[in-house]
C-alpha cells in the first residue's frame, strides 16, 4: 500500500487553505525569511509558468502528532481552535513568501543583499511587463513599507505608490491583488478609463498565469509512522535539524 499520494493543486487553492488554517506548519519547522531577490524570482517564475518545485504535505491526524502553527503573518480568525488538515514538510519558504505577497495586505518581511531585514510591498509595472518576459526582472519590484521607491541612498523618490490613485497613474499593480483584482480594476476604470484596455491585456497575459498555476503536491498519508515522517523531513530539508 502506498504511503503517499501525488497530484497537482491550484496555487490559489493552496494559499486559501493556508490563510484559513487548514494547512499549517508542524512545530519543528523553523521560521524562515527569504531574501528579496528570491521572492522576486519566485514571482517571475510563476508569471512565466516555470516550475517552482513540488510541495510536500503530511495528512494530519495520524500517529505522528505535532504541535502546529500558522505560516508567518497569517492571523487565524478562530485562533488555536482551527484544526489543521495538512502540515507542510517541504516548501515552507515558497509557500510563506507567496502567502505574504499574494494573500496578505501587510508588508512582507524579507532581507536585502546585505542580509538586512527589510519590509516590502511588491508591484508589477504593467507597461514594462507587457513589453515581454525579458523585461520581467525590471517589471517585478518591491517598495519600502511606505510604498515609496527611493534612489540615491534614499535621498530621491523614484516612484510613489502610497495611494491607489498613484498606483493607477503609474500603472503599477500591487501583487496582493493578483488573485482577486476586482476592487483595483473598479478603481482604475473610474480613475483612468483610457488605460483599462491595457490593463485587461495585462490581466489576460500575466495575472492569468498566477490564477491558473498548478503546484505539484506530494502528500504523505496519516498512517505513516512518526519515525518515517521525521526521516523524510530530514532528507528533503537541507536546513532542517535531526528529529526524534
Amino acid at each position: 500500500m502506498s504511503t503517499f499520494d501525488s497530484t497537482k493543486t491550484q496555487l490559489s487553492k493552496l494559499l486559501d487553505e493556508i490563510v484559513q488554517g487548514s494547512i499549517q506548519l508542524p512545530d519543528f519547522q523553523r521560521g524562515w525569511i527569504w531574501d528579496d531577490d528570491h521572492i522576486r524570482s519566485l514571482l517571475i517564475s510563476i508569471a512565466r509558468l516555470f516550475p517552482i518545485g513540488a510541495i510536500m504535505l503530511l495528512e494530519n491526524g495520524g500517529e505522528a502528532k505535532f504541535k502546529v502553527r500558522p505560516i508567518e503573518g497569517v492571523q487565524l480568525k478562530n485562533g488555536s481552535s482551527v484544526v489543521a488538515d495538512r502540515l507542510i514538510l517541504d516548501g515552507q519558504q515558497r509557500l510563506t513568501s507567496l502567502t505574504q505577497v499574494l494573500k496578505l495586505n501587510s508588508p512582507v518581511v524579507t532581507t536585502d543583499s546585505n542580509k538586512k531585514v527589510i519590509k516590502r510591498y511588491y508591484y508589477i509595472n504593467i507597461e514594462k511587463a507587457l513589453e515581454g518576459f525579458e523585461n520581467y526582472e525590471e517589471a517585478f519590484f518591491g517598495v519600502e513599507e511606505d510604498r515609496v521607491l527611493r534612489k540615491n541612498f534614499g535621498r530621491d523618490i523614484e516612484i510613489d505608490l502610497s495611494t491607489k490613485e498613484k498606483e493607477y497613474k503609474a500603472m503599477c499593480f500591487p501583487c496582493s491583488q493578483i488573485l482577486n483584482s476586482d476592487d483595483w480594476e473598479t478603481g482604475l476604470y473610474e480613475f483612468s478609463p483610457d488605460k483599462f484596455k491595457m490593463y485587461m491585456t495585462f490581466r489576460e497575459k500575466i495575472l492569468k498565469s498566477f490564477r491558473t498555476y498548478d503546484v505539484p503536491v506530494i502528500e504523505l498519508k496519516k498512517d505513516n509512522k512518526k519515525e518515517a515522517v521525521c526521516l523524510v523531513f530530514e532528507k528533503v530539508n537541507t536546513g532542517g535539524v535531526p528529529l526524534s
